[in-house]
């Protein structure tokens, strides 16, 4: 009797493959402080979280590749491997290079975790059901931003930071071997065509070099000479892409997908969306710290109920995916987040953490119907062996606009701020930077502290304006899918 997959274990060995890397950026920003004052490399520590995302992008659509043509089980395993591998590095790293270096290693694992898992969903759950899953999936990401620094804060305080990444070996391990014995796949063909080698290379570069190009926008604060050579190295890696691909017997993405007008909107939208949510992760903590005054753990409990009701929009996209069209499945969960959206750039330095807490689970419940409905129709718009590459290619699309749009909020913020205080001329971005602080915020003059919080305010009001076009922009591209 040939076995089958057991459906209920693989789909909790997906979960916790998906919070073991969800955790991980939550549980290292509460421990990186401690970090950074041992390894003594604070002004190279912004690169420790850079080059994680910076390998994990480059990698996603290799990966997407390789599991269409090999199987969905061993390009999961290699990804835990590396994963697995990175953790053990990082934790015997004696200096911030060092841990840089490793951190590369873990992301190249990474970049195999999340797009595998999302596949292997698609592969054993029909579209509806398969939404509620992908929503119970996405519900890991929100109990790590909630657990994550808690247990960092205890792990640093107890055993040592060295075990923020130990933990995830034996973690690893137990997922390596549900995944070996309960997951079982149809042998896969052997005569296919050689690895597209030429074309992974090509693509590897364009996404170091964009990536690359947008992280200096972050860090020189604007656009540098070396912005501009990345992005031109991007815009030639392009041109050299699609040639190479055309001419590929099989291309690591094929470029018959990007002429699938439905499939690269919806694809956009993700992107788009995902921007989105970036600001959200990083600016409604900032608020919540630097204007209203709460500590920094409270803070972050401000997005818990986006977590819980993105759970709930996942079930409504299930229904509405089995019922509407995807252009009104979609269109609704954006306006709902453009709504949002709006509420927060409406929002005043009275406005109540409570308030915020409401903003937030509304929020929740539109990305939870966008981003699975995105997911679902970019898996069912390609035939079903192409299901692992339309898969990592949206989860590529996400993690870039998570990318652009932290590097443009980031700038957007920076120059708002450094405008306000030069008009002022009697207050400087550190004294910013500490109202953050509850302690420090505690002790300050309070006409100093109410003058920054204003400055704070008109900074973040222009990100949340700017969320506001995002917004537009996507449901505009909504308007011209055709079912």
């Amino acid at each position: 009797m040939q076995k089958k997959t057991n459906v209920k274990i693989v789909t909790l060995t997906v979960f916790i493959a998906t919070f073991m890397t969800a955790i991980e950026a939550t549980i290292l920003s509460t421990a990186m402080p401690t970090i950074s004052s041992l390894l003594k490399g604070g002004e190279i520590m912004s690169w420790v979280f850079s080059i994680y995302l910076l390998t994990n992008a480059m990698m996603t659509p290799i990966y997407g590749k390789l599991t269409d043509r090999i199987g969905r089980k061993p390009v999961f395993q290699i990804g835990l491997f590396f994963f697995m591998l990175g953790s053990l590095l990082c934790g015997f790293s004696d200096s911030m290079l060092q841990l840089i270096i490793f951190r590369a290693i873990q992301g190249i694992g990474a970049g195999a975790i999340m797009p595998v898992a999302l596949t292997i969903i698609a592969d054993i759950y029909e579209a509806e059901d398969r939404a509620k899953v992908l929503g119970l999936n996405s519900a890991a990401w929100g109990i790590a931003s909630v657990v994550g620094p808690l247990a960092g804060g205890f792990i640093v305080d107890t055993i040592g930071w060295h075990w923020i990444f130990f933990v995830n070996l034996p973690i690893g391990i137990l997922l390596m071997l549900l995944l070996h014995f309960f997951l079982i796949e149809p042998s896969h063909e052997q005569t296919a065509p050689p690895i597209d080698v030429k074309g992974s290379l090509v693509l590897m570069t364009l996404l170091l070099s964009f990536m690359y190009g947008f992280q200096t926008i972050s860090d020189y604060g604007g656009i540098s000479l070396l912005t501009m050579v990345c992005f031109a190295v991007t815009l030639i890696m392009g041109i050299v892409f699609v040639k190479v691909e055309n001419s590929a017997k099989d291309p690591v993405i094929p470029i018959f997908l990007l002429k699938n007008k439905t499939f690269v909107l919806i694809n956009v939208i993700a992107a788009l969306v995902s921007g989105f949510l970036m600001g959200i992760d990083v600016y409604i903590p900032m608020w919540m710290q630097g204007i209203i005054g709460v500590k920094a753990a409270i803070g972050g409990i401000s997005l818990t109920p986006l977590s819980i009701t993105w759970v709930l929009g996942s079930f409504a996209a299930g229904k509405l995916l089995a019922k509407r069209s995807t252009k009104i499945s979609l269109g609704s969960g954006l306006i709902i987040i453009l709504l949002g959206a709006i509420m927060m750039s409406l929002a005043t330095q009275e406005t109540s953490y409570w308030l915020f807490c409401l903003i937030s689970a509304w929020i929740g419940l539109g990305m939870g119907i966008t981003i699975t409905a995105c997911t679902v129709k970019s898996q069912t718009t390609v035939s079903a062996n192409l299901v692992g590459v339309a898969t990592s290619f949206n989860t590529l699309l996400r993690t870039l606009g998570q990318t652009v749009m932290i590097s443009i909020y980031g700038v957007i913020l920076n120059r708002r701020l450094s405008q306000s205080l030069h008009e002022g001329g009697q207050y400087t971005r550190d004294q910013i930077d500490n109202i953050s602080n509850h302690k420090l915020a505690e002790v300050m003059n309070p006409q100093v502290l109410a003058d920054l919080r204003t400055i704070l305010f008109d900074g973040l009001h222009i990100v949340f304006l700017a969320s506001v076009v995002l917004l537009v922009v996507s449901l505009v591209l909504n308007s011209l899918i055709k079912d």
